[in-house]
């Protein structure tokens, strides 16, 4: 039999060694956009949440998903902030970046402002072309609806100010479009530059207009004053989602990039429940979801990274816990 020489022997380290890196290299999803998908501040019970921050925990840990998404930001400001480039420049072959602008490229001022047809659709250009640059893979979405039952003529502008100034105005049945023509610029660039391209308006229409001009309030920051202790004086706000709100766009539009994106297939995963300490989930203390957990079901809790009491499990209860890989048991 030929022996092996040495130069052979180290190609084939090589590639043993470069199979093993590809094998246990995770895949990154970087995320870019406004508000709505943004992480957010959870000091002193603060109960705003974006859907990306929320987005960690419909993927298994082969996937790190990276949050840029800000408040505020449109397509132009993201840019000329640096903020674009430094996702950019972590940006390696294979990860993944998620798209989603709109609802600030609408507002008036000069430091934001793009219109659609030309200066939002370059700047969705720009990202996408420079992503596969990178060897990245770009997927564009719209934006999510604002909770728009009354003819608003200050929608857009409502937005910053986390406050809902339609008061007084007469609901109806039927959500009111207030995108416009950003809606289409997403889809456009998409299609032109062969990207994937996930329909989160028409995903988030269905959803609050099926659950009507009072029901929907549950997803948003609708809350009585002294309702919560984080907002004494309350808050009407149609644009920003709630803990329940986030979770529940971020698994609908987990299960779109499923479909639309197949390579991420597999990665997608649902929970029940979901405990973690960075208000990524549905709750902050294992005790607490056991306790919310419906008796004579079966449930599966996901625990996330840190150190967590063992609950008490009730016998009409039927629960089990996934742990990831950062999580343990006191």
């Amino acid at each position: 039999m030929r022996k092996l020489t040495i130069p052979l022997l180290t190609v084939l380290f090589g590639l043993l060694v470069f199979s093993a890196f590809v094998a246990d290299r995770k895949v990154t999803v970087f995320m870019i956009g406004d508000s709505t998908m943004a992480n957010k501040d959870i000091s002193g019970g603060k109960l705003e949440r974006g859907w990306g921050m929320m987005l960690k925990n419909f993927f298994n840990e082969d996937v790190v998903v990276d949050n840029h998404a800000a408040n505020g930001r449109s397509s132009k400001s993201f840019i000329t902030e640096g903020r674009w480039q430094k996702v950019l420049d972590k940006i390696k072959p294979g990860d993944y970046v998620f798209i989603q602008f709109g609802h600030n490229d609408e507002k008036k001022d000069t430091a934001r402002h793009t219109d659609p047809g030309s200066t939002f659709d370059d700047n969705l250009r720009r990202f996408v072309s420079e992503t596969r640059q990178k060897g990245g893979h770009p997927v564009l979405f719209n934006s999510v609806v604002r909770r728009a039952f009354a003819d608003s003529k200050t929608a857009v502008e409502d937005d910053d100010k986390r406050d809902n100034s339609s008061k007084g105005l007469v609901e109806g049945n039927v959500l009111i479009d207030t995108h416009g023509d950003y809606l289409i610029s997403p889809k456009r660039v998409a299609e032109e530059m062969g990207v994937p391209f996930i329909d989160a308006n028409k995903i988030t229409h269905d959803l609050e207009q099926g659950l009507g001009p009072e029901g929907s309030k549950k997803l948003h920051m609708w809350y009585k004053p002294g309702e919560t202790a984080s907002l004494p004086d309350g808050r009407q706000d149609n644009t920003h989602y709630n803990i329940y709100g986030g979770r529940l766009v971020a698994g609908l539009l987990a299960d779109a990039v499923a479909e639309k994106v197949p390579a991420l297939k597999n990665y997608v995963c649902h929970y029940d429940l979901v405990v973690a300490s960075d208000g990524s989930g549905t709750h902050f203390d294992v005790q607490n979801a056991v306790d919310d957990a419906p008796a004579g079901k079966s449930t599966t809790i996901l625990i996330c990274d840190g150190e967590w009491d063992k609950p008490s499990i009730p016998g009409n209860k039927q629960i089990s816990f996934v742990l990831r890989s950062g999580a343990q048991w006191k």
